[in-house]
């Protein structure tokens, strides 16, 4: 099967980075197109031979992607095309539809219940969504709880497939020595206990809270930051305000590697690197589609902390072992990191949970929906 990836950019995202992951899985012949912004994730794909495009799309109203991306499905005689992220999935099954490609589907990597990429859920953004869904053929939902929000939203149900984001399990696996290493070029004392948080520095994801919950703990314990976005001088500010600023590294955004995959320039640390350094992963966003840097901070081993996590609370509680649900506040955060802390350390085994969301697996169930979606009929509905 040839099929062609539509993805609105491919800067160092959760998205972005399961779409690479992805690729490596997929028994099928793979290209990709993204609209805008190649970033290091290009960089990685093409690393990994697979062919990118860069459409060069100026902005949301450059109505001429659609011809340049209809020329491209028509020209490349693809089985399927597959889109992701909000923009890519409406100009993506347009120009499949245009190109007479009937086999489309499109994958719901950030709908949350009251915003998706971070734009608010308006009655505007539901109705063109919703118009754009209808050119598709299926729409994979990343947990169930995003295909129930789909469902609500009026997606039909037999064409919501649940296909859950997936993780190269052992590349997280605990390593003491890449621990020690990370701590060295981080500025991170080995006896500290360091509280780690993963993900877009964006309002959304309420990092502030964890800086708030910082200066009421010990002066022994750090907060590791890893990832970029437009909030980071705001949380540099405050922590600067609240007297923590010498107690927070912000190591940027960092890819994860696969074995065999070059290192990362000298001075630089990958990220199951960082999650080894850390001592407990805090996840203080209230709303999440699936929780991936939640997993992954289980599949390290990790005991982790979070407010929403679908990736989580859509497990039978005897698979989850290590995650607790706070608050959210940053005074349950703190009370619930000095416990941990007192608890002393654990052996770092990968829990139940992180095996289920295997990126085989994954990859495997994905092929399910492709084939269905090509054949014309109609993917069963998970759950």
């Amino acid at each position: 099967m040839r099929a062609l990836h539509v993805i609105t950019g491919l800067g160092v995202g959760g998205a972005e980075q399961q779409l690479r992951l992805l690729l490596r899985h997929l028994p099928a012949t793979c290209d990709v197109v993204t609209l805008t912004n190649p970033g290091p994730v290009a960089e990685g794909l093409t690393a990994d031979g697979v062919r990118v495009i860069h459409l060069g799309m100026s902005g949301n109203r450059d109505l001429g992607a659609v011809p340049r991306l209809t020329k491209l499905i028509r020209a490349g005689r693809y089985d399927l095309v597959h889109t992701h992220l909000f923009r890519a999935c409406l100009y993506g099954r347009i120009a499949a539809r245009l190109a007479g490609t009937r086999a489309v589907v499109a994958t719901e990597h950030s709908l949350g219940e009251s915003q998706m990429e971070g734009r608010p859920l308006t009655p505007g953004v539901r109705a063109l969504y919703l118009t754009g869904e209808r050119l598709g053929r299926a729409t994979v939902a990343v947990s169930p709880s995003v295909a129930e929000r789909l469902s609500r939203w009026g997606v039909p149900r037999q064409r919501i497939h649940v296909v859950p984001n997936g993780i190269d399990v052992e590349r997280f696996r605990f390593d003491p020595r890449s621990r020690a290493a990370a701590r060295r070029r981080l500025g991170l004392p080995d006896e500290a206990f360091v509280v780690g948080g993963v993900g877009r520095l964006a309002p959304g994801k309420r990092f502030d809270v964890l800086l708030h919950a910082l200066a009421a703990l010990p002066g022994d314990m750090r907060l590791l930051l890893v990832g970029g976005g437009p909030e980071e001088a705001g949380l540099r500010a405050g922590a600067a305000r609240l007297g923590v600023a010498d107690r927070v590294v912000f190591a940027g955004e960092r890819p994860y590697l696969s074995e065999g995959e070059p290192c990362l320039p000298a001075g630089e640390t990958d990220l199951p690197a960082l999650l080894a350094a850390m001592d407990v992963l805090a996840s203080p966003s209230p709303e999440e589609a699936f929780g991936l840097a939640v997993v992954e901070g289980l599949a390290a081993g990790l005991p982790v902390l979070y407010v929403r996590c679908p990736a989580v609370e859509d497990l039978p509680p005897d698979a989850t072992a290590g995650a607790e649900r706070v608050t959210g506040d940053p005074d349950s955060f703190a009370r619930a990191l000095l416990r941990i802390r007192a608890a002393g350390a654990r052996p770092r085994l990968a829990p139940q949970a992180a095996h289920r969301y295997s990126i085989t697996r994954s990859a495997a169930q994905l092929m399910h929906v492709y084939e269905a979606a090509a054949s014309g009929s109609t993917p069963r509905v998970s759950s």
